[in-house]
C-alpha cells in the first residue's frame, strides 16, 4: 500500500513582483500571476498605451517649445472669447498629470514583459488611457484649428535639441534593453529599431553645427512692444525697461484717433490693456481709433497689468514700479519716437488703418508721418511696415512683412525683410544676406530659438523677452562638424556595446534556465519549521488512481522516498 504523504511547499515572498502585477492589474495573489503568452486582447491594450505614450509624449514637447509664443497663444484666445487669461496653465496641468500617469503604467507593463509575467491591464486603468488618448487626439485637433501654424516650430525646435534627443533616446532605448532582452530572446524575433536610431543623426540638419570662425556677430535684439513682460506693453515704461537691457531698436503698433493722433494699441479694442470698462462702459466693444486723443488719454494702461498679471512677473516688481505702473496713460507715437531719439535708437512702426468710417481714413498715413516728423527723430531711423503708400515715404527705412523674391524686393525699392520665425530657414535667411537684404526675425522669446537664428547669421530679432535674451552672450551649443561625427559615433559604439553585452548574458541565463531539472525543486518535510520569510502553503496531492512506483519515474530517488512512503 500506498502511504499519502501532505506535501509543504516554501515560497519566497515576491514583493516586488505582487507590487508590479498588483498596480497593473490588480493581481496581488500569487495564483492569479501566469507565466503565458498574453492574450491578443491585452496586446491590443498595450499596443494602445504605448500608441498613448507616444502621442503624449510628441505633445509634451510641442508645449515645451512653444513657451516662445505662449504670449501670442493667449492672445489668439483673447480675440475668440474676449476675455484675457492664461490658457496654457490647465492645458499645462493636465499635461503633466496624464503624461506621468501614461509613463508609470509603460514602466509597469516593461516590467511585466521583462519578468515574463502575463499582461492583463486592469479595466480602470484602461478607463484612464482611453480617457488620455482622447483628451490629447481632441487637444491637437483643437491647436490644429485655433494655432496651427505653430506646429512649425516642432520642426525648427530640432535644429537645437536634436542632437541632444538622439542621444537621450540611446540611453532610454540601452536602459530598455535589459527589460526587454529577455523577450525578444524567447520570441526569436530582431527589430530594426536600433539600426534606424544609429543612423538618426543622417537626418539631423543644424546651423549650430559650423566652424566657430564662421559665426557671425551677436544679432541685435528689438524690443517689441517695449519690454512687455516686465511693463505693461506700448507704455512708456515697458521701452524705459526695453532700453535698459540693451535693446538697439523699439517696435511699436500705431493707431490713429478719431481728431489724428497717432497712439500706441495693439489691440481693436482698449479692453484688454485699459480701464475703459469703468470709464465708458457703453463705448467698451467699440474700435479703439473711433475715441478721440482726450478720451484715450484718460483711461489708465498699468492696473490691468497688475491685476491680471500676464506674464507671473509682477511678484519682482519693486514697491517704486508698482506705484508707476498702476498711474500709466496711454502713450502717443511723438512720445515714444523722442525716448527713441534721446537713446540713440531706431524706431520699427507697426501701423494699423483705421475703419472706413474714421474721418482719418485716407490721410492715416500723413497724419504718422506728421507725428514723425514732430518728434525730431531722425527719418533714417524709423523703419516703416507697410505696403501702401511707399512713395510718400522714401526717405523712411523700407522693410517688408511679406517674404518676397529678392528682384521683388529691390523693385520695390525695400532693402529689409520681417519675417516670423516659421518663414525664415536656413537657406533663405543665407540667400537674402548674399544679396544684401537685412532680415529681422520675430518673435524670438528662447535661448535655443536665439541661438539657432544667430548660428544662421540673422542681423536682429524681435522679442518679448529682452531681458532672457540679454543673458544669452554666446550660443547655447556650436560645435563644429567633426566634433559631432565624433559624438555621434561614440554615443553609438557605446550603445552597441552594452546591447550586446545585455544580449549575452541574458541568452545565457535563459539556456541555463532552459536545462534546470525541475526534481531538483526542494520539497521540504512536514515537520519542516516555518520561518517568518517565507509563507507556507500545505498542498495535498490528491491521486485519481493507486501510484506504480514502476511508472512513476524519477531520477533522484530522494524525491521518490519523500512522496511515495510504503506502510508496513
Amino acid at each position: 500500500m500506498v502511504k499519502h504523504q501532505p506535501l509543504q511547499q516554501v515560497y519566497e515572498k515576491q514583493l516586488c513582483l505582487s507590487f508590479l502585477t498588483g498596480i497593473y492589474g490588480c493581481r496581488w495573489k500569487r495564483y492569479q500571476r501566469s507565466h503565458d503568452n498574453s492574450s491578443k486582447w491585452e496586446c491590443a491594450w498595450f499596443i494602445i498605451l504605448c500608441s498613448t505614450f507616444s502621442l503624449l509624449l510628441f505633445w509634451a514637447y510641442f508645449w515645451l517649445e512653444a513657451h516662445n509664443d505662449y504670449n501670442q497663444f493667449n492672445w489668439l484666445l483673447y480675440n475668440r472669447s474676449g476675455e484675457w487669461k492664461d490658457g496654457t496653465v490647465p492645458i499645462l496641468a493636465t499635461t503633466a498629470v496624464g503624461f506621468s500617469y501614461i509613463t508609470f503604467l509603460m514602466i509597469l507593463a516593461l516590467c511585466h514583459i521583462s519578468l515574463g509575467q502575463q499582461l492583463n491591464l486592469y479595466w480602470i486603468h484602461k478607463i484612464g488611457v482611453l480617457a488620455a488618448l482622447i483628451t490629447t487626439v481632441s487637444g491637437v485637433v483643437s491647436i490644429s484649428d485655433v494655432w496651427g501654424d505653430e506646429w512649425d516650430i516642432i520642426l525648427i525646435s530640432l535644429q537645437s535639441t536634436g542632437p541632444f534627443l538622439h542621444i537621450g533616446a540611446l540611453a532610454a532605448v540601452t536602459a530598455l534593453g535589459w527589460l526587454v532582452a529577455g523577450h525578444v530572446i524567447r520570441a526569436g524575433r530582431t527589430s530594426n529599431v536600433l539600426l534606424v536610431l544609429y543612423m538618426a543623426p543622417l537626418a539631423i540638419t543644424s546651423p549650430c553645427i559650423m566652424d566657430r570662425n564662421s559665426l557671425k556677430p551677436r544679432p541685435d535684439v528689438i524690443g517689441r512692444r517695449g519690454a512687455p513682460m516686465l511693463a505693461p506693453e506700448n507704455t512708456l515704461m515697458s521701452f524705459n525697461k526695453a532700453l535698459q537691457q540693451g535693446v538697439s531698436s523699439l517696435e511699436a503698433d500705431v493707431s490713429v484717433s478719431l481728431d489724428g493722433v497717432p497712439f500706441l494699441m495693439r489691440d481693436r479694442t482698449l479692453r484688454r490693456t485699459t480701464n475703459i470698462a469703468k470709464v465708458f462702459p457703453d463705448k467698451q466693444h467699440e474700435d479703439a481709433s473711433l475715441f478721440n486723443w482726450t478720451e484715450i488719454r484718460s483711461l489708465n494702461a498699468g492696473q490691468w497689468f497688475l491685476e491680471s498679471d500676464p506674464y507671473w512677473t509682477v511678484g519682482s516688481l519693486t514697491g517704486r514700479d508698482r506705484n508707476r505702473m498702476g498711474n500709466l496713460t496711454v502713450c502717443s507715437l511723438v512720445e515714444m519716437l523722442r525716448l527713441t531719439a534721446r537713446a540713440n535708437r531706431s524706431a520699427l512702426l507697426n501701423l494699423h488703418r483705421p475703419p472706413p468710417e474714421h474721418p482719418h481714413y485716407k490721410t492715416w498715413i500723413m497724419d504718422t508721418l506728421w507725428a514723425v516728423q514732430r518728434s525730431g527723430i531722425s527719418q533714417k531711423r524709423v523703419t516703416w511696415t507697410p505696403d501702401t503708400d511707399r512713395g510718400r515715404v522714401r526717405g523712411l527705412q523700407q522693410t517688408s512683412l511679406e517674404k518676397l523674391s529678392v528682384e521683388e524686393l529691390r523693385h520695390r525699392g525695400i532693402s529689409s525683410l520681417t519675417l516670423r520665425y516659421s518663414q525664415a530657414s536656413n537657406k533663405d535667411i543665407q540667400d537674402f544676406l548674399v544679396n544684401n537684404m537685412s532680415v529681422m526675425v520675430y518673435p524670438v522669446n528662447e535661448p535655443w530659438l536665439y541661438s539657432v537664428l544667430w548660428c544662421s547669421g540673422v542681423p536682429s530679432v524681435s522679442s518679448d523677452a529682452p531681458q532672457v535674451l540679454r543673458k544669452v552672450p554666446y550660443p547655447i551649443w556650436l560645435m563644429s562638424p567633426y566634433e559631432y561625427c565624433l559624438v555621434w559615433i561614440t554615443s553609438d559604439l557605446v550603445s552597441i556595446a552594452i546591447v550586446t553585452g545585455i544580449f549575452i548574458f541574458q541568452k545565457w541565463r535563459m539556456s541555463g534556465m532552459q536545462n534546470y531539472n525541475p526534481e531538483q525543486i526542494m520539497l521540504s518535510a512536514v515537520t519542516r519549521r516555518p520561518s517568518r520569510d517565507v509563507n507556507i502553503m500545505k498542498e495535498k496531492l490528491i491521486f485519481s488512481e493507486l501510484l506504480n512506483p514502476c511508472v512513476y519515474q524519477t531520477h533522484n530517488p530522494d524525491v521518490a522516498s519523500t512522496i511515495l512512503q510504503p506502510t508496513h
